[in-house]
């Protein structure tokens, strides 16, 4: 019997199929993170959080400086005090709260202490300016009310109200007002009232002002001469920037600013002219 090659028994065929081998699935999940890394939806959660954190810093600093400004604009302004001419009611490096409301809103009082733009009458600043960056950087900040003003800006006290005649001085070295003399304790200790004599009236719309440390103050008293001198050396109404209220710093020293109205009380007001 003769037998056909077909009918051999034959081998078992492979399947045609593969067995993973580890390869990457790019449907899978990700790579977990490393040794010492964090997970990708925290990394992200970390710079959304930063990112809000920077925003709500930004909002703070945009809402301070409105409010300084509004606030040194219609209410009150701090200044800085740079030399000793009211000595002993304000010292250098005095930091002082100035109202915005006088006289804007209430009216001044003799004894006053306030703080007003230099006179173009008085001639310029004799101290020298900063550079011009420097001098806009300050200017800045103290636009938005970051910084105390000063520069051109001076503190005296209210000694004459416009129409006031204000004369130096009486035998007894006092002076008068409006005829009435007028003893003033907050000269500093060891100063005359004035020793330069003096007899003006003050013209509408300005007042006479002085320095509480009458022997080193460049005041109403230094601007002036003659017939001329009341108008000269007293200062507009307009250039004042407000009444000073307290001393804000430094901490010893924190306290109301006194205008003395006794000194004033029995100050007649002034003749019509």
């Amino acid at each position: 019997m003769t037998h056909d090659e077909n009918d051999h028994p034959m081998a078992p065929q492979e399947e045609d199929t593969q067995v993973s081998n580890g390869s990457t699935d790019d449907t899978g999940p990700s790579d977990p993170p490393g040794p010492g890394e964090a997970p990708a939806h925290k990394v992200a959660a970390r710079k959304t959080s930063r990112r809000a954190f920077y925003r709500e810093i930004a909002t703070i600093v945009v809402i301070a400086l409105a409010l300084s400004f509004l606030v040194k604009t219609f209410l009150a302004q701090p200044y800085s005090i740079p030399s000793q001419s009211m000595e002993n009611t304000l010292l250098p490096g005095d930091r002082i709260i100035v109202s915005k409301f006088t006289p804007q809103h209430s009216p001044l009082h003799r004894g006053d202490v306030i703080v007003f733009k230099r006179p173009t009458s008085w001639g310029p600043d004799p101290l020298p300016k900063p550079s011009a960056l420097r001098q806009s950087i300050s200017d800045a900040l103290v636009f938005v009310g970051v910084l105390p003003g000063g520069g051109e800006h001076l503190v005296k006290r209210l000694i004459g109200l416009p129409g006031d005649r204000v004369k130096c001085c009486t035998k007894q070295g006092l002076l008068t007002v409006n005829g009435v003399a007028i003893h003033e304790p907050y000269i500093k200790p060891g100063n005359a009232p004035s020793i330069q004599t003096f007899d003006i009236t003050v013209p509408a719309g300005r007042v006479w002002v002085m320095g509480d440390n009458r022997g080193d103050s460049a005041d109403s008293r230094v601007h002036g001469k003659g017939a001329t001198w009341g108008a000269t050396g007293s200062v507009p109404m307009s250039d004042i920037s407000g009444e000073v209220v307290a001393i804000a710093w430094p901490l010893s020293r924190i306290g109301s600013v006194n205008s003395y109205p006794k000194v004033f009380a029995k100050v007649p007001e002034p003749s019509p002219r």
